[in-house]
């Protein structure tokens, strides 16, 4: 089961996952609200915390997390402080019920990951797409547009057309025709 704990949080933060199963694991921590009681009204206890990458409205509140439930967390770079593990591209990752590949995906932020369930169809896809073709911002330290191009152009091409769920770093999550949603923001990027 996957539940934004962030979905009617009104201060500035990502969304932030929790995914219950076989691994509990919490997908981002967001920033700016107490998401341990979140958590904490939801299940006894995480097993993780696995990052999409480290902007800080996707990791405000990290070390809170680790400190209420003495988890590690994981992410593509292991150098960034807060970060205890690397996932590596193409690394099979256990959120929930579920085994996603974690792809490199980097133009918004250098150590972005999606994350890919193929039995399922579902996507964490981060600052890289959102609903209606929206895309991540180039416009702060180590974004790049044509690399942020390449990294739609990638998860396009990884993703089956029946996928079921996308999950974004902010707004909604998309469930209806999310592959169109993958399409378009292709698209939109390159015409930006």
């Amino acid at each position: 089961m996957i539940t934004n704990l962030a979905r009617d949080v009104q201060a500035f933060t990502s969304n932030v996952f929790l995914v219950t199963g076989d691994r509990t694991v919490l997908v981002d921590t967001g920033a700016n609200f107490d998401v341990v009681d979140a958590v904490r009204s939801e299940v006894d206890d995480l097993d993780a915390v696995v990052l999409t990458h480290t902007h800080r409205d996707h990791v405000g509140n990290l070390a809170a997390v680790k400190d209420a439930f003495g988890v590690e967390a994981w992410g593509y770079d292991p150098g960034i402080d807060g970060v205890d593990h690397a996932i590596a591209d193409e690394e099979t990752v256990r959120l929930g019920d579920r085994d996603y590949v974690a792809l490199h995906t980097p133009g918004h932020k250098n150590d972005h990951l999606c994350f890919y369930a193929d039995d399922g169809g579902v996507l964490f896809a981060g600052d890289l797409i959102f609903q209606n073709g929206s895309f991540g911002r180039t416009d702060l330290e180590e974004g790049d547009r044509a690399t942020l191009i390449e990294s739609i152009d990638r998860v396009r091409d990884r993703i089956d057309s029946d996928l079921a769920e996308m999950h974004t770093g902010h707004g909604p999550s998309v469930t209806s025709d999310p592959d169109d949603h993958v399409e378009l923001a292709g698209q939109m990027a390159r015409q930006a």
